[in-house]
This record gives structure tokens, C-alpha cells and sequence, in this order.
């Protein structure tokens, strides 16, 4: 049977070969000899194609890039090569020569998926039948246009009530201070107010007692296309999930001692998420046990167009995800000895000073060196930052001290605020977007035109923290405005104003195709890793707390 190995020439020595297997998990970049193997596909991938009749063109596609892998092995006559694979399926096919097979069990899911997806498509085509049926569209145009005039009548009736109000109130002050009047006179003139009052409120009720009885006449009528509608959506997703089930029944995970396990027995008591199984990492292990392969060391990388929520760059490496291969990994490399995953961690900055821009009775104003942490880590081992050094320099300053952060790579001006009380101000005017700041950075490529704004909003990737992604659903918004300052070099010099503060919003606005589709030079998680993140928050300006006056403050880039 095929194993698909592609051989190391010439052959490496013994001592490039890693003594353990190196953990999937790795953060800090793959062990030699399988960057070597990468590098080998990513230039077959430059030549245009993928495989024979697969256009490397069509990973920039609509359907976007793919993550492919390698996994160095050794062969049974002590012979090193490598295996190649990709996630998921690519131009519509699960098998693609020079490529490992999947690792389901083919003719099983050859007898599953086809009907079950003819019943899927069927669900799905009823449901949109019905959500786009005279009677659903007209009954749901109508509530809407019925919601919009209560809500137009309300407000309306609402602006009359406050402006009778606003006279009722000048004209008891008046009565009160009448000289005029008598206590009886005054009596009865307020009393008249008062029932002018009740009166407001009774016609308040009086319109919401008829918008309610003029509601019953399409109300039930459109609960009812809704539930009819909700039943359908469910039936089908009971049914994908009963396929989804037997597909994932398809898949016999093998692992290195020759044990076997069904993939729902690695998830249970869940699911397996869709997809799992299909990334290139367990594709590759499967077929290397299958065949009596030593794995050696394994690297995936992402190829063509990014993903819609960004985060992806053709040609960098990347650790296996935990959504899909963290179940997956640790019993498959069971019988292997694999090295403990490395993980970044902050250089330790020389300097235990702080360079001070400003500072007074009430807050301090720091130029933050790059790859030094704003607070403090997590990892307790990691103990120097921003918040430590300024506790050990005021030790008498009281609250939260940092009113705002910056990333571990990004360097620039940073304030803290001395007392609670200045601290809560700043935290206002910041929530308020009262503070203008503006950030320099050196970006990869041309940027298209010389200003604009990004819009779009972001949430953290909860399988592979700490990156952020876009998420016109479930994220929040981020806005950032741009200004080009300097072309050259390949490179693209920016001025970016943000006017919200997502965590790497600006790494992620530039890296993304909705934004600059330029990743900031030097970006170990949205671009590529280099010297350092030449990211720079250059200008801060706010009005002071202690004295009232606008203050501004500059520390031009060091790049």
C-alpha cells in the first residue's frame, strides 16, 4: 500500500534527530527537520500547484487557505522522509495523491453521509421555502411596521407628557411664590395640576391598552409561523447531529502503543466539534502507526487566503489547535516519548528603571520598553512589569495604579494614576473616548490609500488563545482610525488613532483583510516573528484630573 513518504536527501545525521518527539503544542516554532520538510512543500506550492490539477490559486479563493502539515518519520529499514497532509478536504476531495489519506474508515462513511446529507439538504431547503413564504414574509413585514408606529406613538406621547411636565413644575413654582393668591386659590390651582398630571398617565395607559389589542391581531397569527418555522430549524439540527454522529462513529483513532479508540470515546462525555479528526496532524500520526512509521517531529502551516476571522498567514507555522487535536493528540502520542511544549515567555528586559515622561502629585506618565509586561504575568515565575516597578518606585500610591495597557511587544506611553480617585477619572474620560491616542507602526506591504477607519468587531479565539479574531456575531466592537506617514522598503509606515481598546486591536485591524490586510512588522501572532513588534504608542492626550487643564504628551518611536 502506498505510504506516500517523500525521502530526505540526503539523509540526516543522526544528530538532527530529536531524542523526543516534540509536542504538537510547541509555541516556539517546529524542530529543524520538519521546518526542512515545510519549507521543501511550501516551495512545490510557489511552483503553482498543489497536486497534479489543483491550481495553488485555489486557496486564494473564495473557500479561502488551507493548514497543511508534515510529519518526519523514520521507516522500518532506519530511512528518514516525511509525510505530507492538509486539514479538512481540499478542491472537494478527501484524497489527493502525494497526500495521506483521512482517517476514517471510507466505505462506513461512503454508506452514512450521502443519504444523510440528501435528508440535511432537503431540511434545510423546506425551512427556507417556508422562511421565505408569502405568508411568514407579510406577517413578519406587518409586526414590524405595527412595532415601529407603537414605538413612534409612544415616544411621541412620551415628548408631549415632558413638555406638560416641564410647565406643570414652572407654573407650582409660581403658584408657591404667589402674593396674589389665596391659600385656598393656591390649593385649587395645584390641585388642578395634579389632575392634569393623572390625567398624562391615564392617557399613557389608554394607548398602551389599545397598541395591546391591536397587537392580538397579528401577534398570534406570526407566534404561531414562528414556532412552525423554529420546529423545522430543529428537526434538522436533530438530524445533522444524529449524522454527525454516525460519521464521527466512522473514525477508529489509533494511537503509538497499537491501541485503537472510537473518536467520541475521546470526547465524551461531548461531541467531537465538527471537523475533528480532519486536521492535518492526525491524519498524518494515523497513517504513520498504520504504516509502522516513527514519528519524529511534526510542523503545520497555513497556505493561501486567511480565514474569515483572520489570524492565519501563508507560509507561518503553527501550533494544533485545542479545540479539535487537544483531545485528539495526547492519546495518539501515547507510547511516544514526547518532550513537554514550550511555551513564549517574556525576555527579561535589562533595565529594572522606568523611563518617566511626566509626573505630579496625582498620576505618572511611563514610556514602556517593548517586551515588557504592562501587568503582572500569570505565570508567577514572571514577576517584572510596568505595575511592579511603579509599586517599588510609589510605594505609597494607593488603587489600581495602571489605568490602561499595552501589549507585552508594544512599546510607548503608558499612564497610571496615584490615587483611586484619579484612576476612576481617567478610567471615565477613557470610557467616554475623551483620550486621543495615537500609535506608529511599520506594517508588511502597500497599503490601498492614504487614510481611513476600520469597523469591525473582535473576540478572543477561545482554541487558541491569546489571539483575537473577527466575529461579526459574538464580538465587540472595534473601531481604528488610519493615517499612511511613509512608504518604502516593501514596507508601509501608519499612524493608527484607536478610537475603542479590544485587546491587539490594532495588530489584529492591520493583519486582517477587513483592515490594512497588513500585519504589523515583527508580529509573532498575526504576521511574522521578527527582532520585535515595531508598534509604538507614540501620543496620549487627556484632561487632567488634579488641575482641570488638557494635557498631551509625546515619545516619538524608536523605529
Amino acid at each position: 500500500m502506498e505510504t506516500w513518504i517523500t525521502p530526505f536527501e540526503p539523509q540526516p545525521a543522526p544528530r538532527d534527530v530529536a531524542g523526543a518527539f516534540p509536542s504538537p503544542f510547541d509555541e516556539l516554532g517546529p524542530h529543524v527537520l520538519a521546518r526542512q520538510a515545510a519549507e521543501a512543500m511550501q516551495a512545490e506550492l510557489r511552483t503553482g500547484f498543489v497536486a497534479p490539477g489543483i491550481p495553488a490559486s485555489t486557496l486564494d479563493g473564495p473557500e479561502g487557505g488551507k493548514m497543511f502539515g508534515v510529519l518526519v518519520v523514520q521507516q522500518p529499514d532506519g530511512r528518514i522522509g516525511y509525510l505530507r497532509s492538509f486539514s479538512g478536504m481540499l478542491a472537494g476531495r478527501w484524497e489527493v495523491p502525494g497526500f495521506v489519506p483521512p482517517l476514517f474508515d471510507r466505505e462506513a462513511r461512503a454508506q452514512v453521509e450521502p443519504s444523510g446529507e440528501a435528508v440535511v439538504k432537503a431540511l434545510f431547503a423546506r425551512a427556507e421555502v417556508f422562511r421565505n413564504s408569502p405568508e411568514l414574509v407579510e406577517v413578519r413585514a406587518a409586526h414590524e411596521a405595527q412595532q415601529a408606529r407603537h414605538t413612534g406613538e409612544r415616544t411621541a406621547l412620551r415628548a408631549r407628557h415632558e413638555e406638560r411636565k416641564k410647565r406643570r413644575h414652572v407654573r407650582r413654582a409660581e403658584i408657591s411664590a404667589s402674593d396674589t393668591l389665596t391659600e385656598a386659590e393656591k390649593r385649587a390651582a395645584l390641585h388642578a395640576l395634579d389632575q392634569e398630571s393623572r390625567g398624562d398617565k391615564a392617557e399613557l395607559r389608554r394607548l398602551e391598552a389599545a397598541q395591546d389589542a391591536e397587537r392580538l391581531s397579528i401577534e398570534p397569527k406570526r407566534a404561531r409561523l414562528e414556532r412552525r418555522l423554529r420546529a423545522l430549524e430543529r428537526l434538522r439540527w436533530i438530524v445533522c447531529r444524529a449524522l454527525m454522529k454516525r460519521i464521527h462513529d466512522t473514525y477508529q483513532v489509533p494511537n503509538a502503543r497499537g491501541e485503537r479508540r472510537p473518536l467520541r470515546a475521546l470526547f465524551a462525555p461531548g461531541e467531537p466539534p465538527s471537523g475533528a479528526a480532519d486536521c492535518a496532524a492526525p491524519k498524518l500520526l494515523a497513517h504513520a502507526f498504520t504504516h509502522g512509521l516513527r514519528p519524529l517531529a511534526l510542523a503545520e502551516f497555513w497556505w493561501g487566503a486567511p480565514p474569515p476571522a483572520g489570524g492565519r498567514v501563508t507560509g507561518e507555522f503553527y501550533a494544533a489547535c485545542r479545540d479539535k487535536c487537544a483531545p485528539l493528540l495526547p492519546f495518539m502520542l501515547d507510547g511516544l516519548h514526547v518532550a513537554p511544549p514550550r511555551t513564549f515567555s517574556p525576555p527579561a528586559v535589562a533595565t529594572q528603571g522606568l523611563s518617566i515622561v511626566f509626573e505630579d502629585a496625582w498620576l505618572v506618565v511611563v514610556d514602556k520598553p517593548h517586551g515588557l509586561l504592562s501587568v503582572p504575568a500569570k505565570d508567577e515565575s514572571v514577576t517584572d512589569s510596568v505595575f511592579a516597578r511603579l509599586r517599588a518606585r510609589y510605594p505609597h500610591a494607593t488603587g489600581p495604579l495602571l489605568v490602561h495597557r499595552l501589549d507585552l511587544d508594544t512599546s510607548g506611553l503608558l499612564v497610571a494614576a496615584l490615587d483611586p480617585r484619579t484612576h476612576a477619572d481617567l478610567q471615565r474620560q477613557f470610557l467616554h473616548r475623551e483620550v486621543r491616542k495615537r500609535y506608529v507602526a511599520w506594517v508588511e506591504g502597500h497599503v490601498q490609500g492614504e487614510r481611513g477607519t476600520i469597523d469591525f468587531p473582535m473576540r478572543v479565539d477561545l482554541g487558541d488563545r491569546p489571539r483575537q479574531i473577527h466575529d461579526p456575531v459574538h464580538g465587540k466592537s472595534a473601531v481604528t482610525e488610519w493615517q499612511v506617514l511613509e512608504r518604502g522598503g516593501g514596507r508601509t509606515r501608519v499612524a493608527f488613532f484607536p478610537l475603542t481598546g479590544r485587546t491587539h486591536q490594532l495588530r489584529v485591524h492591520a493583519a486582517h483583510p477587513l483592515g490594512l490586510g497588513a500585519p504589523i512588522v515583527g508580529d509573532r501572532l498575526y504576521g511574522r516573528q521578527d527582532d520585535r513588534l515595531l508598534l509604538h504608542a507614540e501620543s496620549i492626550s487627556f484632561r487632567h484630573p488634579g488641575t482641570g487643564q488638557h494635557v498631551a504628551f509625546e515619545r516619538r518611536a524608536p523605529f
